[in-house]
């Protein structure tokens, strides 16, 4: 990539940052990116799924019947940022990028204009700038609204920057690259009264603080140790004065897995518990268990092709374990083969993991990010 346009990139990369859209709310963001696009020459589709675009770029010739997509997701954060001193840090209060897409949108049209002035490639590309990845549903939405239909694909690629990893080093998995993952509500319902007469009431907190703990047994006693499994409760809600019992008691928290039979445990578990509690303490027990992204697991032929590409572009580790956090690429995975990776965004300390406050992206990294999804999607084309 040439110094322009990597500065380019980088000037993007930085207005995005400052002009964050939340999830579900992308469409400032979405509209830039269909400018860029257009200014490229791709074709443009708005509105995909909510606030996704779709650019297509077309070449035809020999093997112009391949086709592969390619994707980035657009959308921000509920964390209001701490970087006072970066000046693109978030116009928007309470919104930033603490997750890279930022970044990751950039990286995408880096790999358009790339591809775009790239002679050695026919087919078609289809460019998936996705909404709502934080918990949204938008790669279900895109999906629902016909993506693999309206914009055929045999496969698709993807990644996500990644603290903690040599900057610009991609992380290829042997098996799961990132986990399951579903959110979860514990609502206990009792008698609301006077604290000076307990007796009186049936207290909901009694049954939520038993619960907290309680919910820690579900990994250390209903799950195979082998099997990787998390569930933290994050949230607790109830009360509105201190001298009174309140009438109910809301936990709020997230689980993560890797194999589809640990989700299932976790979630019996969990309705056993609240069920068990309430009995005890004379309560009502509701549980909410909704999973929002599946395993993300890459097929072999396309992780071992999205290998061999990283390899063309930069160094490529392929010996890392998963992690449990989530990914709704996963989704995408379960309609066409494809492969997800890592590209290391530096070190992590002062504050620039993921879902910080001081996050940062590497716009560093932005050429080696670029660079390997247009390759990529090179060598799918050319039936690799």
């Amino acid at each position: 990539m040439d110094q322009a346009l990597a500065e380019t990139l980088t000037g993007w990369r930085r207005h995005l940052h400052a002009h964050p859209g939340l999830t579900l709310h992308e469409a400032e963001t979405a509209a830039f990116v269909a400018a860029r696009l257009r200014e490229m020459g791709a074709e443009v589709t708005e509105g995909v799924g909510g606030h996704g675009v779709v650019g297509t770029l077309r070449r035809g010739g020999g093997g112009s019947n391949r086709s592969v997509g390619l994707r980035g997701d657009m959308d921000a954060l509920p964390i209001q940022e701490q970087n006072e001193s970066l000046p693109y840090r978030s116009t928007v209060p309470g919104v930033m990028h603490a997750c890279g897409h930022d970044g990751h949108t950039t990286a995408l049209l880096g790999a358009a204009a790339l591809l775009t002035q790239d002679p050695g490639w026919t087919g078609t590309i289809q460019l998936v700038f996705q909404p709502a990845e934080e918990g949204g549903g938008g790669a279900r939405s895109m999906i629902a609204d016909g993506l693999f239909q309206r914009f055929p694909m045999e496969r698709i690629f993807g990644w996500h920057n990644w603290p903690g990893l040599e900057a610009g080093t991609v992380a290829v998995h042997e098996g799961p690259v990132m986990a399951a993952g579903a959110r979860f509500e514990i609502a206990f319902t009792g008698h609301a009264g006077h604290a000076a007469l307990p007796h009186l009431t049936r207290d909901p907190m009694i049954g939520a603080g038993h619960a907290i703990i309680a919910l820690q047994s579900i990994v250390a006693r209903n799950i195979d140790p082998m099997h990787a499994a998390v569930v933290s409760v994050t949230v607790a809600e109830a009360g509105e004065a201190q001298n009174q019992v309140a009438d109910r008691a809301v936990l709020k928290g997230t689980a993560r897995w890797l194999v589809p039979e640990t989700g299932a445990a976790i979630e019996a578990g969990m309705r056993r518990i609240a069920a068990g509690i309430a009995a005890t303490f004379d309560l009502e027990a509701e549980v909410l268990f909704k999973v929002g992204v599946e395993p993300t697991v890459n097929h072999p032929a396309e992780r071992d092709l999205a290998a061999g590409a990283a390899g063309a572009v930069t160094t490529v580790r392929r010996d890392l374990q998963a992690a449990m956090t989530g990914e709704d690429f996963s989704f995408f995975l379960k309609e066409v083969p494809g492969a997800f990776v890592w590209i290391g965004n530096g070190p992590g300390e002062g504050g620039c993991e993921l879902h910080n406050p001081r996050y940062d992206f590497n716009d560093a990294i932005l050429p080696v990010a670029s660079g390997f999804l247009a390759e990529v999607a090179k060598r799918a084309l050319a039936g690799g």
